[in-house]
């Protein structure tokens, strides 16, 4: 997985390039949390859930559908972030989502159930990229932690501030 710093890349990314009168800052911060949400199922391992299971790390919570649930459960406040249900939801998902999409592009794990809880399969995309993270502050804090970082900087924060800079540009024309 990449590291719990660079899932909000993707939000950020997308609220920068439409601007805060689109998504206001409210929306960015939910779609924030929503994108850092799925490896709340990262204390199944204190709990003895097995990692292939389907609460285990990287199945129900990383799906496509979770990110559907998380997504209308946003819109309830829609009138609190400041922008209509459809646009809540459209962020939020992408945001949800982009987590799963972002886990199958590392380097290790045993992949994403992406489509549970139709099929607990798990998927890589053809591009493992990103160097996965370890798990834990302490193993964070090491080489390995350095190279993650620096791998995500390359994969994750530059193509999200490209984005981020292109519709901020294109919006001022």
């Amino acid at each position: 997985m990449p590291s719990i710093l660079s899932h909000p890349a993707i939000p950020l990314g997308l609220a920068a390039a439409a601007g805060t009168r689109t998504i206001p800052p409210g929306l960015a911060l939910a779609a924030c949390a929503a994108s850092v949400l799925p490896d709340a199922d990262s204390l199944g391992f204190a709990m003895g859930i097995p990692y292939g299971s389907f609460f285990g790390h990287r199945g129900f919570t990383h799906s496509f559908f979770f990110a559907a649930l998380v997504a209308a459960a946003a819109t309830a406040f829609s009138s609190r972030l400041e922008a209509p249900p459809g646009l809540v939801f459209a962020v939020v998902f992408l945001s949800a989502a982009s987590h799963g999409v972002l886990d199958a592009m590392t380097t290790g794990g045993m992949g994403v159930a992406l489509f549970s809880p139709f099929s607990n399969r798990r998927y890589f995309l053809p591009w493992q990229v990103i160097r996965v993270s370890p798990i834990g502050i302490a193993p964070f804090l090491s080489r390995w932690g350095l190279r993650v970082l620096a791998s995500e900087l390359v994969w994750i924060w530059l193509p999200a501030a490209a984005f981020g800079i292109a519709g901020a540009l294109i919006r001022r024309k």
